[in-house]
Protein backbone atom coordinates (compact mmCIF):
# COMPACT_ATOMS: atom_id res chain seq x y z
CA UNK A 1 0.00 0.00 0.00
CA UNK A 2 2.80 2.39 0.93
CA UNK A 3 4.97 1.69 -2.57
CA UNK A 4 3.36 4.62 -4.36
CA UNK A 5 7.07 5.47 -5.89
CA UNK A 6 7.56 2.09 -7.02
CA UNK A 7 6.85 0.04 -9.88
CA UNK A 8 6.72 -3.59 -8.14
CA UNK A 9 5.82 -5.56 -5.40
CA UNK A 10 8.05 -6.95 -2.63
CA UNK A 11 8.84 -10.46 -3.71
CA UNK A 12 7.87 -12.59 -0.91
CA UNK A 13 11.30 -13.14 0.22
CA UNK A 14 12.01 -9.94 0.68
CA UNK A 15 9.35 -9.03 2.33
CA UNK A 16 9.55 -11.36 4.91
CA UNK A 17 13.00 -10.33 5.27
CA UNK A 18 11.67 -6.53 5.80
CA UNK A 19 8.39 -7.21 7.67
CA UNK A 20 8.00 -6.74 11.55
CA UNK A 21 4.52 -8.24 11.56
CA UNK A 22 5.25 -11.00 13.98
CA UNK A 23 6.77 -8.95 16.41
CA UNK A 24 3.85 -6.16 16.02
CA UNK A 25 0.97 -7.92 17.91
CA UNK A 26 2.38 -6.61 20.73
CA UNK A 27 1.35 -2.94 19.84
CA UNK A 28 -1.82 -3.47 17.81
CA UNK A 29 -4.17 -2.21 20.66
CA UNK A 30 -1.77 0.73 20.87
CA UNK A 31 -1.73 2.12 17.13
CA UNK A 32 -5.67 1.84 17.06
CA UNK A 33 -5.99 4.03 20.12
CA UNK A 34 -3.57 6.22 18.86
CA UNK A 35 -5.02 5.97 15.48
CA UNK A 36 -8.21 7.47 16.55
CA UNK A 37 -6.85 9.75 19.34
CA UNK A 38 -5.19 10.87 15.29
CA UNK A 39 -8.45 11.44 13.56
CA UNK A 40 -10.83 12.69 16.33
CA UNK A 41 -8.08 15.50 16.22
CA UNK A 42 -8.35 16.00 12.93
CA UNK A 43 -12.07 16.00 13.07
CA UNK A 44 -11.55 18.36 15.87
CA UNK A 45 -9.61 20.73 13.80
CA UNK A 46 -12.39 20.75 11.05
CA UNK A 47 -9.41 18.80 8.91
CA UNK A 48 -12.22 15.92 8.25
CA UNK A 49 -15.28 15.79 7.97
CA UNK A 50 -18.12 14.42 10.82
CA UNK A 51 -18.51 11.52 8.36
CA UNK A 52 -15.41 10.69 7.66
CA UNK A 53 -14.66 10.53 11.32
CA UNK A 54 -17.31 8.07 12.42
CA UNK A 55 -16.96 6.08 9.43
CA UNK A 56 -12.95 5.75 10.54
CA UNK A 57 -13.65 5.70 14.39
CA UNK A 58 -16.25 2.45 13.86
CA UNK A 59 -13.82 0.41 11.21
CA UNK A 60 -10.99 0.73 14.35
CA UNK A 61 -13.26 0.44 16.87
CA UNK A 62 -14.00 -3.24 15.06
CA UNK A 63 -10.70 -4.35 15.11
CA UNK A 64 -10.10 -4.10 18.71
CA UNK A 65 -10.96 -7.84 19.10
CA UNK A 66 -9.98 -8.68 15.00
CA UNK A 67 -7.25 -11.86 15.29
CA UNK A 68 -4.92 -10.30 12.69
CA UNK A 69 -3.65 -12.18 9.80
CA UNK A 70 0.20 -12.19 9.83
CA UNK A 71 0.01 -13.54 6.56
CA UNK A 72 -1.87 -10.70 4.96
CA UNK A 73 1.29 -9.01 2.47
CA UNK A 74 1.74 -6.26 5.29
CA UNK A 75 5.24 -5.16 5.85
CA UNK A 76 3.87 -4.26 9.68
CA UNK A 77 0.77 -3.90 11.64
CA UNK A 78 0.54 0.04 10.73
CA UNK A 79 0.14 -0.64 6.96
CA UNK A 80 -2.53 -3.78 7.85
CA UNK A 81 -4.24 -1.90 10.13
CA UNK A 82 -5.00 0.99 7.67
CA UNK A 83 -5.66 -1.34 5.00
CA UNK A 84 -8.68 -3.01 6.86
CA UNK A 85 -9.71 0.77 8.11
CA UNK A 86 -9.59 1.78 4.72
CA UNK A 87 -11.32 -1.72 3.34
CA UNK A 88 -14.07 -0.92 6.14
CA UNK A 89 -14.60 2.49 5.87
CA UNK A 90 -13.61 2.48 2.25
CA UNK A 91 -11.09 4.90 0.53
CA UNK A 92 -12.95 8.32 0.70
CA UNK A 93 -13.01 8.48 4.05
CA UNK A 94 -10.89 5.78 5.53
CA UNK A 95 -7.62 7.22 3.24
CA UNK A 96 -7.72 10.09 5.14
CA UNK A 97 -6.77 8.58 8.79
CA UNK A 98 -2.80 8.57 8.07
CA UNK A 99 -3.56 12.55 7.33
CA UNK A 100 -0.77 14.80 8.70
CA UNK A 101 1.40 11.63 10.14
CA UNK A 102 4.06 9.10 9.37
CA UNK A 103 4.79 5.68 10.97
CA UNK A 104 7.92 7.39 12.10
CA UNK A 105 5.67 9.29 14.65
CA UNK A 106 2.92 6.06 14.65
CA UNK A 107 5.82 3.39 15.85
CA UNK A 108 7.51 5.32 18.38
CA UNK A 109 3.87 6.30 19.89
CA UNK A 110 3.10 2.68 19.86
CA UNK A 111 6.47 1.80 21.97
CA UNK A 112 6.01 4.62 24.33
CA UNK A 113 2.27 3.47 25.14
CA UNK A 114 3.41 -0.27 25.53
CA UNK A 115 6.60 0.36 27.75
CA UNK A 116 4.67 2.82 29.99
CA UNK A 117 2.11 0.54 30.43
CA UNK A 118 4.79 -2.50 30.99
CA UNK A 119 6.45 -0.13 33.55
CA UNK A 120 3.55 -0.07 35.55
CA UNK A 121 2.73 -3.52 35.54
CA UNK A 122 6.29 -3.97 36.67
CA UNK A 123 6.34 -1.39 39.29
CA UNK A 124 3.31 -2.92 40.70
CA UNK A 125 4.55 -6.42 40.84
CA UNK A 126 8.10 -5.11 42.48
CA UNK A 127 5.88 -3.99 45.38
CA UNK A 128 4.32 -7.18 45.32
CA UNK A 129 7.77 -9.22 45.66
CA UNK A 130 8.56 -6.57 47.99
CA UNK A 131 5.87 -6.85 49.91
CA UNK A 132 6.45 -10.83 49.90
CA UNK A 133 10.34 -10.10 51.47
CA UNK A 134 9.06 -7.68 54.11
CA UNK A 135 6.15 -9.80 55.07
CA UNK A 136 8.77 -13.03 55.10
CA UNK A 137 11.42 -10.43 57.28
CA UNK A 138 8.63 -10.04 59.90
CA UNK A 139 8.06 -13.34 60.80
CA UNK A 140 11.79 -14.23 60.96
CA UNK A 141 13.20 -10.83 63.33
CA UNK A 142 14.69 -13.12 65.71
CA UNK A 143 16.34 -16.15 62.37
CA UNK A 144 20.24 -16.04 63.22
CA UNK A 145 22.10 -16.39 60.61
CA UNK A 146 25.87 -15.58 59.55
CA UNK A 147 26.24 -12.63 57.13
CA UNK A 148 28.88 -13.23 54.94
CA UNK A 149 31.75 -11.34 52.76
CA UNK A 150 33.77 -12.86 50.28
CA UNK A 151 31.34 -16.32 50.57
CA UNK A 152 33.19 -16.85 53.95
CA UNK A 153 31.02 -15.85 57.47
CA UNK A 154 31.46 -12.35 58.43
CA UNK A 155 29.13 -11.33 61.10
CA UNK A 156 26.44 -12.52 62.55
CA UNK A 157 23.09 -11.57 61.62
CA UNK A 158 19.29 -12.06 61.39
CA UNK A 159 17.67 -13.66 57.82
CA UNK A 160 14.75 -10.44 58.66
CA UNK A 161 18.12 -8.16 57.82
CA UNK A 162 19.10 -10.26 55.05
CA UNK A 163 15.50 -9.83 53.43
CA UNK A 164 14.80 -6.35 54.41
CA UNK A 165 18.44 -5.64 51.97
CA UNK A 166 16.87 -7.27 49.36
CA UNK A 167 13.29 -5.15 49.43
CA UNK A 168 15.76 -1.76 49.75
CA UNK A 169 17.34 -3.01 46.80
CA UNK A 170 13.66 -3.69 44.88
CA UNK A 171 12.87 -0.08 45.98
CA UNK A 172 15.53 1.44 44.33
CA UNK A 173 14.74 -0.38 41.17
CA UNK A 174 11.39 1.20 41.13
CA UNK A 175 12.36 4.59 41.94
CA UNK A 176 14.71 4.23 38.37
CA UNK A 177 11.86 2.56 36.74
CA UNK A 178 9.19 5.22 38.25
CA UNK A 179 12.05 7.97 36.75
CA UNK A 180 12.02 6.58 33.92
CA UNK A 181 8.24 6.24 33.07
CA UNK A 182 8.69 10.45 32.98
CA UNK A 183 10.52 10.00 29.97
CA UNK A 184 8.69 7.41 28.17
CA UNK A 185 5.40 9.13 28.50
CA UNK A 186 5.75 12.21 26.48
CA UNK A 187 3.81 12.20 22.76
CA UNK A 188 5.75 11.75 19.89
CA UNK A 189 2.10 11.94 17.54
CA UNK A 190 2.06 14.50 14.79
CA UNK A 191 5.64 15.14 14.45
CA UNK A 192 5.16 13.67 10.89
CA UNK A 193 8.27 11.85 9.49
CA UNK A 194 11.27 14.07 10.61
CA UNK A 195 10.11 17.82 10.03
CA UNK A 196 6.65 17.97 11.10
CA UNK A 197 3.87 18.93 8.72
CA UNK A 198 2.07 21.82 7.21
CA UNK A 199 -1.33 20.65 8.17
CA UNK A 200 -2.46 23.18 11.22
CA UNK A 201 -3.03 20.02 13.69
CA UNK A 202 -3.04 19.82 17.43
CA UNK A 203 -0.28 17.23 18.96
CA UNK A 204 -0.99 18.98 22.65
CA UNK A 205 -4.54 17.63 22.17
CA UNK A 206 -3.97 13.93 20.94
CA UNK A 207 -1.04 13.90 23.67
CA UNK A 208 -3.52 14.54 26.54
CA UNK A 209 -6.94 12.12 24.64
CA UNK A 210 -4.28 9.13 25.21
CA UNK A 211 -2.77 10.14 28.53
CA UNK A 212 0.85 11.68 28.06
CA UNK A 213 2.25 14.31 30.86
CA UNK A 214 3.48 16.25 27.55
CA UNK A 215 4.69 16.25 24.15
CA UNK A 216 8.25 15.72 22.48
CA UNK A 217 8.70 18.74 20.51
CA UNK A 218 10.99 18.91 18.39
CA UNK A 219 9.94 16.40 15.44
CA UNK A 220 13.50 15.01 14.20
CA UNK A 221 13.63 13.97 18.44
CA UNK A 222 10.60 12.83 18.27
CA UNK A 223 10.58 10.22 15.54
CA UNK A 224 14.32 9.34 15.56
CA UNK A 225 15.30 8.69 19.15
CA UNK A 226 15.06 5.57 20.79
CA UNK A 227 17.25 6.80 24.20
CA UNK A 228 14.20 5.68 26.17
CA UNK A 229 13.51 2.42 24.75
CA UNK A 230 17.38 2.48 26.26
CA UNK A 231 17.00 3.78 29.75
CA UNK A 232 13.84 1.41 30.02
CA UNK A 233 15.77 -2.00 29.29
CA UNK A 234 19.05 -1.08 30.95
CA UNK A 235 16.95 -0.09 34.17
CA UNK A 236 15.06 -3.85 33.67
CA UNK A 237 18.76 -4.69 33.40
CA UNK A 238 19.89 -3.68 36.77
CA UNK A 239 16.19 -5.24 38.23
CA UNK A 240 17.12 -8.55 36.55
CA UNK A 241 20.65 -8.37 38.15
CA UNK A 242 19.56 -7.56 41.56
CA UNK A 243 16.69 -10.88 41.18
CA UNK A 244 19.58 -12.84 39.62
CA UNK A 245 21.50 -12.40 42.60
CA UNK A 246 18.76 -13.12 45.31
CA UNK A 247 18.56 -16.52 43.05
CA UNK A 248 22.29 -17.18 43.33
CA UNK A 249 21.98 -16.61 47.42
CA UNK A 250 18.53 -19.08 47.35
CA UNK A 251 20.66 -21.51 45.30
CA UNK A 252 23.76 -21.59 47.47
CA UNK A 253 21.27 -22.06 50.98
CA UNK A 254 19.43 -24.81 49.50
CA UNK A 255 22.11 -26.87 48.55
CA UNK A 256 22.90 -30.24 51.50
CA UNK A 257 25.79 -28.27 52.23
CA UNK A 258 24.41 -24.96 53.69
CA UNK A 259 20.21 -26.28 53.93
CA UNK A 260 19.15 -22.87 54.94
CA UNK A 261 16.18 -22.85 53.25
CA UNK A 262 14.49 -25.25 50.96
CA UNK A 263 12.22 -24.33 48.06
CA UNK A 264 8.60 -25.26 47.47
CA UNK A 265 8.54 -28.24 45.28
CA UNK A 266 6.11 -25.87 42.70
CA UNK A 267 9.44 -24.03 42.02
CA UNK A 268 11.95 -27.16 41.62
CA UNK A 269 12.36 -29.96 38.91
CA UNK A 270 13.78 -33.15 39.32
CA UNK A 271 16.51 -34.99 37.50
CA UNK A 272 15.84 -37.54 34.79
CA UNK A 273 17.94 -40.04 36.11
CA UNK A 274 18.96 -39.18 39.60
CA UNK A 275 15.67 -39.59 42.05
CA UNK A 276 16.74 -38.38 45.00
CA UNK A 277 17.45 -34.34 43.09
CA UNK A 278 15.40 -31.69 43.84
CA UNK A 279 16.94 -29.58 41.23
CA UNK A 280 16.37 -25.34 41.70
CA UNK A 281 15.97 -24.40 38.09
CA UNK A 282 13.66 -22.19 38.59
CA UNK A 283 15.68 -19.63 40.51
CA UNK A 284 18.63 -20.69 37.90
CA UNK A 285 16.72 -19.68 34.68
CA UNK A 286 16.20 -16.26 36.38
CA UNK A 287 20.13 -16.21 36.35
CA UNK A 288 20.17 -17.29 33.02
CA UNK A 289 17.48 -14.72 31.91
CA UNK A 290 19.37 -12.00 33.51
CA UNK A 291 22.15 -12.74 30.59
CA UNK A 292 19.20 -12.63 28.00
CA UNK A 293 18.32 -8.65 29.21
CA UNK A 294 21.63 -7.86 29.43
CA UNK A 295 21.89 -8.97 25.62
CA UNK A 296 18.71 -6.83 24.57
CA UNK A 297 20.14 -4.24 26.38
CA UNK A 298 23.32 -4.47 24.36
CA UNK A 299 21.33 -5.12 21.40
CA UNK A 300 19.44 -1.77 21.37
CA UNK A 301 22.23 0.07 22.15
CA UNK A 302 24.47 -1.30 18.85
CA UNK A 303 21.99 -0.86 17.07
CA UNK A 304 21.04 3.09 18.47
CA UNK A 305 25.29 4.06 18.53
CA UNK A 306 25.14 3.16 14.65
CA UNK A 307 22.55 5.61 13.31
CA UNK A 308 22.53 9.37 11.65
CA UNK A 309 19.95 11.48 12.70
CA UNK A 310 16.81 10.71 11.23
CA UNK A 311 14.68 7.37 11.10
CA UNK A 312 16.39 4.45 10.17
CA UNK A 313 14.74 0.61 9.46
CA UNK A 314 17.43 -0.69 12.04
CA UNK A 315 15.27 0.83 14.57
CA UNK A 316 12.60 -2.00 13.53
CA UNK A 317 15.14 -4.73 15.20
CA UNK A 318 14.50 -3.55 18.45
CA UNK A 319 10.94 -3.75 19.13
CA UNK A 320 11.57 -7.91 19.97
CA UNK A 321 13.85 -7.10 22.39
CA UNK A 322 11.60 -4.53 24.61
CA UNK A 323 8.86 -7.00 24.25
CA UNK A 324 11.35 -10.06 25.44
CA UNK A 325 12.62 -7.85 27.97
CA UNK A 326 9.29 -7.05 29.99
CA UNK A 327 8.28 -10.37 29.52
CA UNK A 328 11.17 -11.88 31.52
CA UNK A 329 11.25 -9.14 34.21
CA UNK A 330 7.58 -9.66 35.00
CA UNK A 331 7.61 -13.43 35.12
CA UNK A 332 10.82 -13.17 37.40
CA UNK A 333 9.08 -11.18 39.67
CA UNK A 334 6.00 -13.32 39.90
CA UNK A 335 7.90 -16.15 40.34
CA UNK A 336 10.27 -14.77 42.88
CA UNK A 337 7.31 -13.63 45.06
CA UNK A 338 5.71 -16.65 44.81
CA UNK A 339 9.07 -18.32 46.04
CA UNK A 340 9.10 -16.36 48.65
CA UNK A 341 5.59 -17.03 50.17
CA UNK A 342 6.29 -20.56 49.88
CA UNK A 343 10.20 -20.64 51.27
CA UNK A 344 10.95 -23.16 54.49
CA UNK A 345 13.71 -21.83 56.49
CA UNK A 346 15.63 -24.22 58.40
CA UNK A 347 15.90 -21.99 61.67
CA UNK A 348 18.10 -24.14 62.80
CA UNK A 349 20.83 -24.86 60.45
CA UNK A 350 21.29 -21.25 60.08
CA UNK A 351 21.69 -20.81 63.96
CA UNK A 352 24.06 -23.82 64.44
CA UNK A 353 26.11 -22.07 61.16
CA UNK A 354 26.71 -18.83 63.04
CA UNK A 355 27.70 -20.58 65.96
CA UNK A 356 29.59 -23.02 65.00
CA UNK A 357 32.11 -20.37 63.55
CA UNK A 358 34.22 -17.55 65.45
CA UNK A 359 31.74 -14.82 64.59
CA UNK A 360 31.52 -12.90 67.78
CA UNK A 361 35.30 -11.96 67.31
CA UNK A 362 33.92 -8.36 66.03
CA UNK A 363 31.96 -8.17 69.13
CA UNK A 364 34.94 -8.90 71.50
CA UNK A 365 37.14 -6.37 69.52
CA UNK A 366 34.37 -3.88 70.04
CA UNK A 367 34.37 -4.50 73.85
CA UNK A 368 37.80 -4.30 74.60
CA UNK A 369 37.61 -0.92 72.80
CA UNK A 370 34.55 -0.22 75.29
CA UNK A 371 37.36 -0.57 78.37
CA UNK A 372 39.59 1.84 76.35
CA UNK A 373 41.76 0.03 74.11
CA UNK A 374 42.99 1.29 70.65
CA UNK A 375 40.66 -1.01 68.20
CA UNK A 376 44.07 -2.54 66.66
CA UNK A 377 45.15 -3.77 69.86
CA UNK A 378 41.93 -5.33 69.99
CA UNK A 379 41.76 -6.37 66.57
CA UNK A 380 45.17 -8.45 67.48
CA UNK A 381 43.86 -9.92 70.30
CA UNK A 382 40.30 -10.92 68.65
CA UNK A 383 42.25 -12.34 66.09
CA UNK A 384 44.76 -14.22 68.00
CA UNK A 385 41.89 -16.41 70.12
CA UNK A 386 40.27 -17.13 67.10
CA UNK A 387 43.68 -18.64 66.05
CA UNK A 388 44.00 -20.20 68.96
CA UNK A 389 40.54 -21.52 69.30
CA UNK A 390 40.70 -22.86 65.31
CA UNK A 391 43.68 -24.75 66.17
CA UNK A 392 42.25 -26.37 69.02
CA UNK A 393 38.98 -27.02 67.38
CA UNK A 394 36.46 -25.37 69.95
CA UNK A 395 34.76 -22.49 70.18
CA UNK A 396 36.50 -19.19 71.67
CA UNK A 397 34.10 -19.29 75.11
CA UNK A 398 35.85 -22.47 75.73
CA UNK A 399 39.35 -21.01 76.16
CA UNK A 400 41.63 -21.44 79.20
CA UNK A 401 43.18 -18.83 81.15
CA UNK A 402 46.31 -19.71 80.25
CA UNK A 403 45.72 -19.61 76.24
CA UNK A 404 44.15 -16.20 76.66
CA UNK A 405 47.13 -14.91 78.69
CA UNK A 406 49.31 -16.48 75.95
CA UNK A 407 47.76 -13.67 73.76
CA UNK A 408 47.29 -11.03 75.61
CA UNK A 409 50.80 -10.96 77.17
CA UNK A 410 52.45 -8.71 74.82
CA UNK A 411 49.87 -5.91 74.48
CA UNK A 412 50.06 -6.25 78.64
CA UNK A 413 45.92 -6.62 78.61
CA UNK A 414 44.44 -7.99 81.61
CA UNK A 415 43.45 -11.40 80.75
CA UNK A 416 40.83 -11.47 83.35
CA UNK A 417 39.22 -8.99 81.34
CA UNK A 418 39.11 -10.55 78.21
CA UNK A 419 37.90 -13.94 80.07
CA UNK A 420 35.01 -11.99 81.42
CA UNK A 421 34.11 -10.17 77.56
CA UNK A 422 34.57 -14.03 75.73
CA UNK A 423 32.37 -15.77 78.59
CA UNK A 424 29.35 -13.20 78.39
CA UNK A 425 29.42 -12.67 74.86
CA UNK A 426 27.64 -14.89 72.00
CA UNK A 427 25.79 -14.20 68.75
CA UNK A 428 22.51 -13.38 70.78
CA UNK A 429 24.05 -11.01 72.67
CA UNK A 430 25.70 -9.41 70.08
CA UNK A 431 22.54 -8.68 68.00
CA UNK A 432 20.79 -7.19 71.21
CA UNK A 433 23.80 -4.83 71.49
CA UNK A 434 24.01 -4.04 67.66
CA UNK A 435 22.48 -0.56 67.85
CA UNK A 436 23.86 1.47 64.87
CA UNK A 437 21.36 2.72 62.37
CA UNK A 438 20.45 0.27 60.10
CA UNK A 439 22.29 -2.61 61.77
CA UNK A 440 21.19 -5.97 61.85
CA UNK A 441 20.93 -6.21 65.98
CA UNK A 442 17.48 -7.17 67.18
CA UNK A 443 16.09 -3.71 68.18
CA UNK A 444 16.97 -2.45 64.33
CA UNK A 445 14.93 -5.01 62.58
CA UNK A 446 11.46 -3.92 64.66
CA UNK A 447 11.86 -0.11 63.22
CA UNK A 448 13.30 -0.96 59.33
CA UNK A 449 9.89 -3.36 59.12
CA UNK A 450 7.72 -0.03 60.08
CA UNK A 451 9.65 2.10 58.01
CA UNK A 452 9.33 -0.32 55.01
CA UNK A 453 5.40 -1.18 55.16
CA UNK A 454 4.54 2.24 55.15
CA UNK A 455 6.93 2.75 52.43
CA UNK A 456 5.21 0.27 50.53
CA UNK A 457 1.86 2.17 51.37
CA UNK A 458 2.81 5.24 49.98
CA UNK A 459 4.33 3.71 46.83
CA UNK A 460 1.20 2.04 46.12
CA UNK A 461 -0.79 5.06 46.08
CA UNK A 462 1.74 7.07 43.57
CA UNK A 463 1.78 3.90 41.34
CA UNK A 464 -2.05 3.87 41.08
CA UNK A 465 -2.66 7.24 40.77
CA UNK A 466 -0.71 7.12 37.54
CA UNK A 467 -2.09 4.01 36.23
CA UNK A 468 -5.50 5.38 36.86
CA UNK A 469 -4.34 8.54 34.87
CA UNK A 470 -4.02 6.82 32.01
CA UNK A 471 -6.76 4.96 32.56
CA UNK A 472 -9.34 7.79 32.86
CA UNK A 473 -7.53 9.64 29.96
CA UNK A 474 -8.66 6.44 27.50
CA UNK A 475 -12.01 6.09 29.12
CA UNK A 476 -12.64 9.62 28.08
CA UNK A 477 -11.14 8.91 24.60
CA UNK A 478 -13.52 6.11 24.44
CA UNK A 479 -16.51 7.85 25.57
CA UNK A 480 -16.20 10.04 22.98
CA UNK A 481 -15.40 7.26 21.12
CA UNK A 482 -18.63 5.79 21.43
CA UNK A 483 -20.47 9.22 20.92
CA UNK A 484 -19.53 10.20 17.75
CA UNK A 485 -20.43 6.81 16.03
CA UNK A 486 -23.92 5.74 18.48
Amino acid sequence: MYRSRLGTDLSDITLDYVSSINDDSQIALYDILGSQAHVLMLYENKIITKNDVKKILSALESLKNEKFDVSSGAEDIHELIETLVIKKAGMTSGGKMHTARSRNDQVTLDIRMKIRDDINIICNCLLDTIEALVSLAKNHQKTIMPLYTHLQQAQVGLFSHYLLAQADVLFRDFDRLYATFSHVNQSPLGAGPVGGTSIAIDRHSTAKMLGFDGILENSLDATSTRDFVAEYVAMIAILMTNLSRISEDFVIWSTSEFSFIELADEFTSPSSVMPQKKNPDILELTRGKTAQVIGNLTAILTTIKGLASGYGRDLQQIKSSIWSTSKISISALLILKSILLTLHVNEKEMKKAAEYSYLIALDIAEKLVQSGIPFRTTHKIAGGLVQIAHQSNKSMNKLSMKEISKITQETKIDPNLVMKIIQSTTVTSSLKERKSFGSSGYDEQKRMIEDRVKKINDYRISATKRDNDISKALDDLSNKIIELIK
